[in-house]
């Protein structure tokens, strides 16, 4: 049966770059769900947040200077020497307003975060829910810089350090030194922003442990496109080139990337995923819920509302509106082409329209979960990292699937 989730944004703050900042932070809000704690939630696993306290003295701190953090749950049994480290999203800041703005919410800062969330999907400690890392050690690192883990710099004037790529290497260290320079195994996940950041680090990752462990990565909705808006614009691309120009994000990009592409390009994962050397798995819908409402259609795009119809309901789309979702689909397929070819990586592109399917329970491993074919996501991102067979799902195209969690924009 087809789960449709209900999405009531809350009014626009401001927007910048046609990126409507309220509406997008509802929108990730939403996906917070179930990892946010429910007033006397007894079944699913409350994880306390740890700060880095060391992180002050390297200068890895979020956006207003308080301290990084991450949630840390013990594995036991055959998984004490495995590791999940996963990525928190949040979007991204490209100006100085979005990110000041920024500071004073858990994406900016540590004093906002909550101090207790609840694992779910991939960080589930039940088998019965997530069978292959049920009883690793399994981490959530927080989000607080707003450039997918990979700036460097700050702004003196307001106050904001763009220190992602240094609370990427805190948190690794911190996380090495409890334990994960032991692992047997390990694997680098993130969920949108920090699926692109899953990307960006994920050679760096398998350069902390020794050739004998095993390593790979998981990217779920961070394949983000340099695609054309329903006005001829390119939203998200003018958004990127705020976020990597503040931030300083060039001098952490991929040399493969930058010695041929432009500082920008090189933040989209379409130009990365080809160049990572480390076995990686792609989870992404292939209508992904955020781009459709944030880089494709965003309100300033469709200024007359000609797409609202069709972009809260599609049986209100017309056939050249369709056709626009598919020609995005067809765009993402190509994007990964090169990157499927390679035997060690892997591919579950379902004909969604959702948004981060790995952190959710519903999406990850229950009977009514989304399936290509007659596997489902959790099944094959295991299939996948432990050789069992390859996986390389591709959906047909909209509207064949009848097993997806679809996100309905309103």
């Amino acid at each position: 049966m087809i789960m449709k989730l209900v999405l009531l944004w809350v009014l626009g703050l401001w927007s910048v770059s046609g990126i409507d900042l309220s509406r997008s932070e509802s929108f990730l809000s939403y996906l917070d769900e179930e990892v946010t704690v429910s007033p006397g939630s007894t079944t699913t696993l409350i994880v306390p947040l740890t700060l880095i306290q060391g992180a002050s003295s390297k200068g890895a701190v979020c956006l207003d200077g308080t301290l990084p953090g991450y949630h840390l749950h013990r594995g036991f049994g055959s998984g004490a020497n495995s590791w999940v480290i996963h990525l928190e999203g949040g979007g991204w800041c490209n100006t100085i307003r979005s990110c000041v703005f920024r500071k004073t919410t858990r994406r900016g800062s540590s004093k906002f975060m909550e101090k207790s969330i609840n694992f779910t999907g991939i960080l589930s400690n039940k088998a019965e829910e997530n069978p292959d890392f049920y009883n690793w050690n399994r981490v959530r690192v927080r989000y607080c810089d707003g450039a997918s883990f990979a700036g460097e710099g700050q702004n003196e004037a307001n106050k904001l350090y763009f220190r992602g790529q240094r609370i990427w290497l805190a948190a690794m260290e911190e996380l090495m030194a409890k334990g994960m320079q032991n692992a047997n195994q390990a694997i680098l996940s993130g969920c949108s922003a920090g699926g692109l950041a899953s990307i960006l680090h994920c050679d760096e990752f398998k350069n902390l442990f020794p050739e004998t462990t095993k390593v790979k990565c998981l990217s779920d909705a961070g394949l983000f496109l340099d695609a054309t808006n329903v006005a001829g614009g390119h939203t998200l691309r003018d958004m990127y080139e705020g976020v990597v120009t503040l931030q300083g994000v060039q001098k952490n990009l991929p040399s493969t990337c930058t010695s041929q592409k432009d500082p920008t390009s090189c933040f989209f994962p379409q130009n990365l995923v080809s160049n990572v050397k480390t076995p990686m798995f792609l989870l992404n819908a292939a209508y992904d819920a955020w781009q459709v409402d944030q880089s494709l259609i965003p309100s300033l795009a469709d200024p007359h509302g000609l797409w609202r119809a069709c972009k809260t309901d599609r049986s209100h789309c017309n056939s050249s509106q369709i056709q626009f979702f598919q020609d995005f689909r067809n765009q993402m397929l190509d994007a990964v082409k090169i990157f499927s070819e390679s035997n060690q990586n892997g591919l579950f592109i379902n004909s969604c329209f959702a948004h981060c399917q790995s952190e959710r329970k519903d999406t990850w491993y229950e009977n009514d979960s989304p399936r290509i074919g007659n596997k489902g996501i959790a099944v094959s991102v295991g299939d996948w990292f432990f050789d069992r067979t390859a996986v390389k799902a591709i959906d047909c195209p909209y509207s064949c699937d009848k097993t997806c969690h679809d996100v309905i924009l309103k």
